[in-house]
C-alpha cells in the first residue's frame, strides 16, 4: 500500500531538517578543531543586568551625556594618537585632576569539579568566602563536563553550566548580616566633602541585600577619599548647564558615562504590617519570593562564556553593574593537537569605573613529568600570544593581557611537586607548607622568571588541592600531592588579604581554592573635574 503524498513530504521535511541539524553541528565541530576564535561579545549574561537602565531622570541622563564629551576632551588634550592603552593616553598630572580612587572587594576562586554534576543541596558558602560578603565575584570552574572524547571532539556540552550557575545564584544572594567594611584610608573625609542629604550613613547601609523587591543601585559599599560626588540632582543638572559649552569640540569618551551621585535612592516597597496579622505577613513575604523577578537578586551575572571544560562567570552587586563596561572575551586552546579547547584558557576583559581588570581562567597541560612541566611553560607562553581583545576604540583599549592594569589568573594551572611521594607526604602530615612549598614546581619557574614572570601570589598556609579520592578528605596516593589549582595576580593596586582552600568541599578529586582581594579602582569626579576645566578652557583661550 502506497503512503499519501502527505505522509511523504513530511519524511523529506524530517530528513531535510535532521541535514540540516547534522550541518551546522559538524560546523561548530569543525570551528573548535581549527580553532576558529568566537567574537568577542559571544558571552552569556543575566538579561536584565544588560537592558536595566537607571537612569530614568532626563536631566541626569544630559548630564551624564556631558561628562562623556568632556572626558574625551580631556583624553585628546593631554595625549597622542596610536599611544597603548598601558601607556594611560593620559598625563598623570591631568589625571589626577578629576580622578578619585576606591577600593572594591574581589572574591577569585577556581575549581576544578572533575566532570562532576552539583547536587541541589551542595554547599558552596566557604568557596564564595560568604563570611567576608564581596562585590565582585569571579569564578572559574575546569572539567566542568568529562572530558572524553566526545566532549573534546565534539560539539560542546553545555548542559551543566546552568545547574552550576543556579548554585551560584543561590549561594552569593543568601541574606548574611552586614560586615567589617574596607576604606580607602589615602585621605581623611573632610566634613564640608559629606552632603547634607539625610541619607543613612555608610554604616548603616552597608548590610547585605534582601532580594525581595529590591533596587541597589548606590553601590553604597565603597568607600572614598572624596564625596563631594554626593550631591542632589539639582546641584547636578546646574553643573551640566557649565560642562555643556565644551559640545562645539565634539567630544567623546570610549567608556561609558559614569554615575557616581546616588541620585536616585530607590526605596523598599513598603509593607505595611501594623494593619496586618503574622498569618497575613507571612503568606504576603512568600508569595513576593515566589514572584521576585530575576532582577531582584543583588548580585547579577554580568558575564559567562565556556569553552569544552573551562568555564568562567563574573558576578557583581547590582548597583555596581552600570560601572561595568567594555566587557570582552577571547579563548585560547592549546589542548588536543596544540588547539583544542581541552586545555587553554578563557580571558575576560572590563573595565570597573575608569580601571581596565582582565580575569583568565585556564587548564593546563597535565603530568608529572619534567617535559610536561616545560609543556606547560609553553602553554602559559601561548595564551599570552594568542589572547587578543578585538577593539574598535584606535588603541585606546587594551588589546592584549598584559595592556591591563589589575590581572587575575586563576585556574587549574596543574603545576606538580619535584618530590617523592613520601617526602611529600610526611611534610603534608606535619602540616610544613613552608618547606614543602620549596618544592613546588611553579615557586620555582616564578623564580626563575621562566614562567609568570613579575606576577604575585600568595602564600599557600594551606594543604595540596590535588589529588583527592573523590567524596573523602585522602590522597589518592597514585599521585604525588601538588597545588595544581592556583590564583596569581598582575599590577599594582591589587591587595591580596586571603588565599584559602575549602576542606569540606569533596565533590572531585580538586579542592577549590579562593583569593580575596582589596582593588583600586579610578573614579570619575565631578567636583575634580569642574577644577580641571577651568584650567583646561583658560589654556585654550590663550591658544586663540
Amino acid at each position: 500500500m502506497p503512503f499519501p503524498p502527505a505522509f511523504g513530504k513530511m519524511l523529506n521535511k524530517k530528513s531535510r531538517k535532521k541535514k540540516l541539524g547534522e550541518f551546522f553541528k559538524s560546523k561548530t565541530v569543525l570551528r573548535k578543531w581549527l580553532n576558529i576564535g568566537t567574537k568577542d561579545s559571544d558571552f552569556s549574561a543575566d538579561e536584565e543586568a544588560d537592558s536595566e537602565t537607571d537612569f530614568e531622570d532626563h536631566a541626569e541622563i544630559e548630564l551624564l551625556e556631558s561628562d562623556r564629551r568632556v572626558f574625551r576632551f580631556l583624553s585628546s588634550v593631554s595625549s597622542s594618537d596610536h599611544v597603548p592603552y598601558k601607556s594611560r593616553r593620559k598625563s598623570e598630572t591631568m589625571r589626577a585632576q578629576y580622578i578619585n580612587t576606591k577600593e572594591i572587594r574581589l572574591c577569585v576562586g577556581t575549581w576544578n569539579v572533575g566532570g562532576r554534576i552539583p547536587s541541589d543541596d551542595l554547599e558552596i558558602e566557604e568557596w564564595l568566602d560568604m563570611n567576608e560578603p564581596s562585590d565582585i565575584y569571579v569564578l572559574g570552574l575546569q572539567e566542568v563536563v568529562p572530558l572524553n572524547a566526545g566532549n573534546v571532539l565534539g560539539a560542546e556540552d553545555s548542559r551543566q553550566v546552568p545547574r552550576w550557575e543556579s548554585l551560584i545564584r543561590q549561594t552569593i544572594n543568601k541574606i548574611k548580616p552586614a560586615k567589617t567594611k574596607f576604606k580607602s584610608h589615602t585621605a581623611p573625609q573632610s566634613p564640608s566633602d559629606v552632603s547634607d542629604s539625610g541619607s543613612d550613613s555608610d554604616g548603616d547601609r552597608d548590610e547585605r541585600i534582601n532580594p525581595i523587591d529590591i533596587e541597589d543601585d548606590s553601590f553604597e559599599n565603597l568607600q572614598s577619599t572624596d564625596h563631594s560626588f554626593e550631591v542632589g540632582v539639582s546641584k547636578k543638572f546646574k553643573h551640566s548647564r557649565t560642562l555643556s559649552n565644551l559640545e562645539r569640540f565634539g567630544l567623546s569618551w570610549p567608556e561609558q558615562p559614569l554615575d557616581l551621585s546616588q541620585h536616585q535612592q530607590k526605596t523598599l516597597k513598603a509593607y505595611s504590617y501594623d494593619s496586618q496579622s503574622a498569618a497575613v505577613q507571612k503568606l504576603r513575604m512568600q508569595n513576593s519570593i515566589r514572584h521576585t523577578k530575576k532582577k531582584s537578586w543583588a548580585f547579577v551575572r554580568v558575564i559567562s562564556k565556556q569553552m569544552v571544560g573551562i568555564f568562567i562567570s563574573v558576578w557583581v552587586r547590582r548597583g555596581l553593574r552600570k560601572y561595568i563596561q567594555n566587557m570582552k572575551i577571547s579563548t585560547v586552546g592549546v589542548g588536543v593537537m596544540g588547539y583544542i579547547g581541552n586545555k587553554g584558557s578563557i580571558s575576560i576583559s572590563m573595565s570597573i569605573y575608569q580601571t581596565m581588570f582582565c580575569f583568565v581562567c585556564c587548564h593546563l597541560s597535565s603530568g608529572e613529568k619534567e617535559s610536561d612541566r616545560a609543556r606547560r611553560n609553553v602553554d602559559v607562553q601561548e595564551i599570552h600570544r594568542r589572547t587578543q581583545f578585538n577593539t574598535s576604540s584606535g588603541g585606546s583599549l587594551p588589546q592584549t593581557i598584559l595592556d591591563h592594569e589589575r590581572i587575575v589568573w586563576l585556574g587549574d594551572l596543574n603545576y606538580r611537586m619535584n618530590s617523592s611521594l613520601d617526602r611529600a607526604c610526611q611534610l603534608i602530615s606535619k602540616k610544613d607548607w613552608p618547606n614543602l612549598s620549596e618544592f613546588d614546581q611553579l615557586k620555582s619557574e616564578l623564580k626563575k622568571g621562566r614562567a609568570f614572570d613579575g606576577w604575585t601570589e600568595g602564600i599557600m598556609n594551606f594543604p595540596p588541592t590535588y589529588k583527592y579520592q573523590v567524596n573523602s578528605e585522602k590522597y589518592d596516593v597514585k599521585r604525588t600531592p601538588a597545588w595544581c589549582d592556583r590564583i596569581l595576580s598582575y599590577g599594582k593596586g591589587m591587595k591580596l588579604m586571603s588565599y584559602k582552600t575549602s576542606d569540606g568541599l569533596d565533590l572531585s578529586d580538586h579542592k577549590p581554592v579562593t583569593a580575596f582581594y582589596l582593588a583600586e579602582v579610578e573614579v570619575f569626579s565631578h567636583k575634580c573635574l569642574q577644577r580641571a576645566l577651568t584650567f583646561t578652557k583658560a589654556e585654550l583661550e590663550d591658544c586663540n
